[in-house]
């Protein structure tokens, strides 16, 4: 078969998304099917960036839609409304990802690896293990780094053991000091002056639906929430805009220091009271500083999805 298999994540892509694709690809031609290609759905972002440049190679093609019966790969993601627009209507071949199962369905049989760990490519190198397919070093640094950025350096909730082990191996297979290199990619995503504060709602947004209300779950990683908000007042202005072209019941934007494990989020909408519900907070001037709270996944989505 010649014709072109997608593989990407989901919209505004994160490192996971964006190398995860890439590493997806690979393990794919590796095992004979040459025909897959990793894209993206929205633009790459600087801690992405940093390790593409690295590694001195391309991000993968930005892919705006598919037609009817296209054949895709979905990494990182499986709800329809963070994916690209007419995925209803392709092909899916099959699925790897680490989030909840939402809004999906399928006219035909297909490869489904969901695992709860706390990144995709650490079922990705389970994947490489299993089918005895060797692992070199430009596909651990784009497995290892997504792993870096999904676990914040296995300081996040949702680090598994899994996820040690997987970052041990891929970091003695790059030849690297995974803490170090880890730490300067971190960093190089928290730099967000060169973004309009439309960008930046926009940079990590997840959409979500429950009972047909709408909501956006957006997050910025920072080492400073303070110098965030001295852009408080524009940042709102671009989530009433979300809202209102959107239809949406809620945005949150979720400031998180990554140096100190916390998160300021801003909240607004008329369902902001499922944010105080979901945390215990009263929201002061449209905020709430959740102490300790620095996974979106595990310690945001859940909380607000309940209440809504």
């Amino acid at each position: 078969m010649n014709e072109k298999v997608y593989v990407f994540g989901h919209k505004n892509p994160d490192t996971d998304s964006i190398c995860s694709s890439m590493a997806e690809a690979i393990l794919s031609q590796k095992n004979g099917c040459n025909n897959v290609e990793a894209k993206r759905l929205g633009n790459v972002n600087k801690e992405t960036q940093y390790v593409l440049d690295y590694l001195g190679i391309e991000a993968p093609e930005l892919l705006e839609k598919v037609e009817e019966g296209q054949q895709v790969l979905l990494v990182d993601h499986n709800e329809f409304s963070q994916s690209v627009q007419g995925i209803e209507n392709a092909e899916i071949l099959g699925v790897t990802d680490h989030h909840r199962i939402s809004d999906f369905k399928t006219e035909t049989p297909l490869y489904y690896t969901a695992k709860p760990y706390g990144c995709t490519a650490t079922i990705l190198f389970e994947k490489f293990k299993a089918l005895g397919q060797p692992i070199e070093k430009k596909e651990a640094m784009l497995m290892l780094s997504a792993i870096v950025s999904d676990t914040l350096l296995l300081k996040s909730p949702t680090t598994t053991e899994q996820d040690k082990k997987a970052l041990e191996e891929l970091a003695k297979v790059a030849d690297i000091d995974v803490n170090t290199y880890g730490i300067d990619m971190l960093k190089a995503g928290t730099n967000l002056d060169d973004f309009s504060e439309e960008e930046l709602v926009n940079l990590d947004a997840k959409k979500s639906e429950k009972d047909g209300q709408k909501f956006v779950i957006a997050q910025v990683n920072t080492v400073s929430i303070e110098d965030v908000l001295k852009r408080k007042e524009q940042i709102e202005k671009a989530m009433w805009k979300e809202i209102e072209n959107n239809d949406l019941q809620l945005f949150v934007f979720a400031i998180t220091d990554i140096l100190n494990s916390n998160t300021q989020i801003i909240a607004l909408g008329n369902k902001t009271d499922v944010v105080e519900k979901g945390f215990g907070k009263t929201l002061e001037n449209d905020m709430a500083f959740l102490e300790g709270v620095v996974s979106r996944k595990k310690q945001i989505l859940p909380n607000i999805d309940k209440n809504m």
